[in-house]
């Protein structure tokens, strides 16, 4: 699959995007570095919590698979950052919603949750969303929402990746549990992922933060109560990798991540998903429902078909880690 950048806009967005170039990336006009269609047949929203390298790659992953299943100038994309603000989720979808798009990408759970809220009529595709039961709020969850609403799970098997604690920390008595208290599916990965880790006989202490604001002290707090420190698939600490790092390393306490963005930046290693391939499963759906007239209430969560083990080689050398022959080295640019 082509990873090069395929984004497509047309002229005729121009007054939609003046409505939410506000809400965007570094206040930019979206459009502005696109290419005119024309003649596009649909139009498709895209709402991206924040900027890290996880999300990027599923936003292009989507975009990749509709492109590649339509043709080049059959599809507009109207791409927006939330910068992991909530109410500019909802200020972003509102506008797509008044746009009368044809489907709404939501990449990751707060954008999925604005959209749930904003209408029940326009397709919309998650992706990055760990658990949708969790972030709509369902019970009796049986693999699909019975509404408007489907796409891609990034969840990891939990069970396996405690054992990668257990096969790589076997010394290990505490485990500290680093995750944002505001990020739904956060918090569902660690009840899960601390029952495992309880069941092996580890003693598990929660540590969390609310925003960026209070990352390094928390993670300091972490360091200092802990033998080894848990990182869920948690988008802010994603963004704030770089300043984990900083403490965790000297510290000399090392991270299992959720996934292989968090663990590039601070983690020792990591059984994670593609997520480019993640946001291509996504981007197949959103075909399928736009062209194919596939019934999006009935679609199931699809969840990635591969995970792989990865190590961050140059926090091993620095922590001392030697890691089994199954593990690969994370790719550097």
């Amino acid at each position: 699959m082509k990873k090069s950048t395929r984004i497509l806009a047309a002229a005729s967005a121009a007054a939609m995007m003046l409505t939410l170039a506000a809400c965007g990336n570094n206040n930019e006009d979206p459009s502005s570095s696109g290419e005119s269609s024309g003649n596009a047949q649909y139009t498709v929203g895209i709402c991206q919590l924040v900027q890290h390298d996880a999300l990027d790659q599923a936003t292009l992953g989507f975009k990749d698979a509709m492109v590649d299943s339509l043709g080049e100038g059959n599809v507009e994309f109207y791409e927006q950052n939330a910068n992991n603000d909530p109410n500019t989720c909802n200020t972003i979808i509102n506008g797509f919603v008044s746009d009368g798009v044809d489907l709404i990408l939501a990449n990751a759970t707060a954008p999925l949750q604005s959209a749930a809220a904003a209408t029940d009529s326009i397709p919309i595709i998650g992706t990055s969303v760990t658990d949708y039961a969790t972030a709509l709020d369902m019970d009796n969850w049986t693999g699909t929402t019975g509404r408007n609403i489907s796409g891609t799970s990034d969840l990891a098997p939990l069970d396996q990746q405690a054992e990668m604690i257990q096969e790589l920390f076997p010394e290990a008595k505490t485990i500290g549990l680093l995750y944002c208290s505001g990020e739904p599916n956060s918090v569902y990965q660690i009840d899960v992922i601390e029952g495992y880790l309880t069941n092996m006989g580890y003693t598990c202490e929660r540590y969390s933060f609310t925003d960026s604001n209070d990352v390094a002290a928390v993670t300091q707090s972490a360091c200092d109560g802990s033998d080894v420190i848990y990182i869920p698939t948690d988008n802010t600490a994603a963004s704030n990798t770089e300043l984990i790092a900083n403490v965790v390393l000297s510290a000399k306490v090392p991270v299992i991540a959720g996934e292989q963005g968090i663990c590039s930046g601070c983690g020792v290693a990591t059984l994670s998903i593609d997520y480019y391939e993640l946001g291509y499963q996504a981007g197949i759906m959103a075909y399928n429902i736009l062209a194919n007239g596939a019934d999006i209430s009935t679609l199931e969560i699809e969840t990635a078909p591969n995970v792989s083990k990865l190590y961050n080689e140059s926090v091993c050398e620095q922590l001392g880690i030697t890691v089994p022959d199954d593990y690969s080295p994370l790719a550097t640019d």
